[in-house]
């Protein structure tokens, strides 16, 4: 059972600390900071601005949802020595378009549509399902699949840095304007983490600088590394925002 893991099992002093007990203790730290952040989140929701408290919430929820996969993952990166990919894309399929949301939401009182919405879930979903593919289930075409996930990619930094997003929030004041920017900094910077973790765990990753072989440890670990600063960076984001109309 995954849950009999001990941390014996985590650490082995005879073999000092390889790749995989690294690997293994930056799952241990992205469940605690997404727990961590996700309780934070959650008893402040009352400090804010009650028009700012969906926001906030989803905040805590996306840390939530992933601290949750990051238990099991965790345990079964432990038990098994391979990629959690299945349970990684499901977490990413219920956080990532939460991640969008709060762009619409942020944007809501300026004006912002259903439209933008389901514009951004659905770039969202079409970058992970075809990331998965690429991923998981048709390596051999991995570079086709992430040429696409690409794209999905940066439609939405388009809309984000230069679209409807950009324009909705130069009209929703300065604090939003500022938020906006700095998520979008994210988007453009902090997203494309999880490109360099793709190429590195897929066939000739890196020019073969990783290796090839499925479910590389050197992926999880860019991988853990980007949805720390992504979901725990875009929700004190929304938080300082939401405080600083508060205090307004």
């Amino acid at each position: 059972m995954f849950l009999s893991i001990t941390a014996s099992n985590l650490f082995d002093a005879s073999q000092g600390l390889g790749i995989n007990q690294a690997t293994a203790f930056t799952f241990f730290v992205g469940t605690m900071a997404m727990m961590a952040a996700s309780a934070f989140f959650f008893f402040e929701i009352r400090n804010v601005n009650e028009k700012w408290r969906t926001s906030v919430l989803v905040s805590g929820l996306i840390t939530f949802i992933a601290a949750v996969h990051y238990y099991y993952m965790r345990d079964y990166f432990i038990e098994t020595r391979t990629s959690p990919t299945f349970f990684r894309y499901v977490d990413w399929l219920l956080t990532v378009p939460l991640m969008c949301v709060e762009f619409y939401l942020i944007t809501k009182k300026a004006g912002a549509k259903p439209a933008l919405l389901w514009k951004l879930i659905l770039a969202s979903v079409v970058m992970l399902v075809t990331g998965f593919f690429g991923e998981a289930t048709d390596r051999d075409n991995s570079v086709l699949w992430g040429v696409l996930s690409g794209a999905a990619y940066f439609y939405i930094a388009y809309l984000v840095w230069f679209g409807e997003v950009k324009t909705l929030a130069q009209t929703a004041g300065p604090s939003v304007a500022k938020a906006t920017r700095i998520l979008a900094w994210f988007v453009l910077v902090g997203w494309a983490i999880y490109p360099l973790g793709y190429i590195i765990g897929t066939p000739g990753g890196l020019f073969g600088a990783f290796g090839s072989e499925l479910n590389n440890p050197w992926m999880d670990v860019v991988y853990n590394i980007g949805d720390a600063v992504n979901k725990i960076g875009f929700g004190l984001v929304i938080y300082t925002l939401a405080k600083s109309d508060s205090n307004q």
